[in-house]
């Protein structure tokens, strides 16, 4: 059952072959047998059998408030949840507590979902691989999956790779089948890393399209909230539910009228696939080059047109969007103070003490790296040498997106990441501004266009590890990005985590349980 779409357990519910309550329980033992993942920050373990309780009296009464009525889903810990701690992963917020919800939250709840609980970070979101929060990092779900362990021989316990980040706690959540959904914020890719190396299904919106009202900000010019599934279809479902119009953000936009549901029969011949020459990075290792060789062949077997294109500006665009993210940063961290909310120093010799221990105990190295850094950058003297400089760069990839597209190109097909999951001793001998570097480079140009971007997993590495391919469209073409990442996901058959008792259901007629290989328990 845990390993079912939300399409498919929305039926089951329905048809009352499982309650939401015992759709509840499962989930949270779940969770409980993979707490070493340290996939949740919070447990919400009461809230949630309270909504699943209701949710079963209106399914009870034939009233059920949406699809997703009694369907368990996870929260990224830097969505406001009323309530329910909200902790950036961070000793600042470690006991903040906020008075209301994210849009996003109250979008999700009003359909009837059942809030889990609040998944694990990089500290303020800033991070590539969720090893740099204050509660420990998480780990991939797949380092316990037996083609991991049988093609390395690794053990688990000291060989485990990492989820990827900053949203790493809502793709374990997702992959290792304790929720159905999660939500995570994509700034330079922290849905889509974390999705394409934890083998699920990762969505960042058009920027504008979804509300960040209640998502704590990190770069408010390049925020968006993503949406992590098990399948291409859940997420064109929850788009569906999050995306409009929200009073309370003055950045989102009217949604273009389209169909709720995707096409069946999605006719790829009248599409062209761009493939930019640039994406060709160093350091992207022969398995995701033979993977984005091998869709790119099956658009091309289909009939789609494939054609290489241009985007001359991407070699800069690390740079530029660490500057602008660093200068975002530091403006946006002032707020944390120590008088208002969060975390509040025993010292108090002055203001002045107050204020700087305040900010010293309650960040890591990497937050305060990022303040400073950002500081020095909006200094008169050098405004307009890196900030202007950056913003003006920024305009000129945005362009070279639009070029592109306005050549007849209706999707681009990139990787995700340079490479399958990195062991966590690996990973962390590179500091956090080396290793977000090496990991956002497919990603951040997405978020400095504002445009729509998903990650799909496509096969499993020699080493028994996710690899995952990104499609990127223009803006407020999201939907047509899905279909086009659906036709892909029905064509790949990637083997995702399936839990024991659901593949005891799926036995062939030879007695063999479908995927059971890739039992994580």
């Amino acid at each position: 059952m845990l390993s079912l779409t939300i399409r498919e357990v929305s039926l089951a519910l329905r048809e009352g072959r499982i309650s939401p309550t015992e759709l509840c329980r499962k989930c949270l033992n779940r969770i409980k047998k993979t707490q070493h993942l340290n996939a949740y920050i919070t447990v919400a373990e009461e809230l949630a059998l309270k909504q699943a309780q209701e949710a079963e009296s209106r399914l009870l009464q034939g009233a059920p408030k949406g699809l997703l009525d009694g369907i368990p889903f996870a929260v990224k810990d830097n969505f406001c949840t009323e309530n329910i701690k909200t902790t950036c992963a961070s000793r600042m917020l470690k006991d903040y507590t906020p008075p209301y919800n994210a849009t996003v939250v109250q979008k999700l709840l009003d359909q009837g979902a059942v809030l889990m609980g609040k998944t694990n970070m990089d500290e303020f979101a800033m991070g590539a691989g969720s090893t740099d929060g204050a509660f420990g990092p998480v780990r991939n779900p797949w380092s316990y999956a037996s083609p991991y362990r049988a093609q390395t021989g690794a053990e688990p316990d000291s060989d485990w790779v990492i989820t990827g980040g900053s949203s790493g706690g809502s793709a374990a959540a997702v992959a290792s089948l304790t929720s159905y959904l999660a939500l995570g914020s994509d700034t330079g890719g922290s849905t889509r890393n974390p999705g394409a190396l934890c083998g699920v299904v990762a969505l960042k919106p058009t920027y504008g399209l979804v509300s960040r009202h209640g998502l704590i900000p990190l770069v408010n010019s390049m925020d968006v909230p993503g949406i992590i599934t098990r399948s291409v279809d859940d997420a064109a479902i929850v788009l569906g539910i999050l995306q409009g119009l929200d009073i309370r953000d003055s950045t989102t936009i009217h949604c273009p009228s389209s169909p709720t549901e995707q096409p069946e029969v999605f006719d790829v011949r009248n599409v062209c696939v761009g493939i930019p020459k640039e994406y060709h990075a160093p350091g992207l290792s022969q398995e995701t080059l033979t993977q984005w060789s091998h869709v790119a062949d099956l658009f091309e077997k289909a009939g789609a047109r494939v054609k290489q294109v241009s985007l001359p500006h991407t070699q800069h665009s690390i740079v530029c969007y660490h500057v602008l993210c660093h200068a975002e940063v530091a403006s946006n961290m002032a707020r944390f103070d120590g008088l208002e909310y969060g975390h509040r120093s025993a010292v108090d010799s002055s203001t002045e003490a107050m204020y700087s221990t305040s900010r010293h105990e309650g960040f890591n190295d990497v937050v305060r790296g990022r303040i400073l850094s950002g500081n020095y950058f909006l200094l008169r003297q050098n405004y307009e040498h890196y900030f202007v400089k950056a913003q003006q760069v920024r305009r000129l990839i945005a362009e070279d997106f639009k070029h592109v597209f306005s050549s007849g190109v209706d999707v681009l097909l990139t990787p995700t990441t340079l490479a399958d999951a990195a062991r966590h001793s690996d990973f962390t001998q590179e500091d956090n501004r080396t290793r977000s570097a090496q990991e956002d480079i497919f990603t951040q140009p997405v978020n400095m266009a504002g445009l729509p971007a998903i990650s799909v997993p496509t096969a499993l590495s020699s080493r028994g590890l996710p690899i995952g391919l990104q499609l990127i469209g223009p803006a407020l073409q999201d939907r047509k990005l899905i279909s086009v990442a659906q036709w892909i996901e029905q064509r790949v058959g990637f083997p995702s985590i399936r839990d024991q008792g659901d593949t005891n259901e799926r036995r062939s007629n030879t007695g063999v349980t479908e995927r059971e290989q890739t039992s994580a328990v």
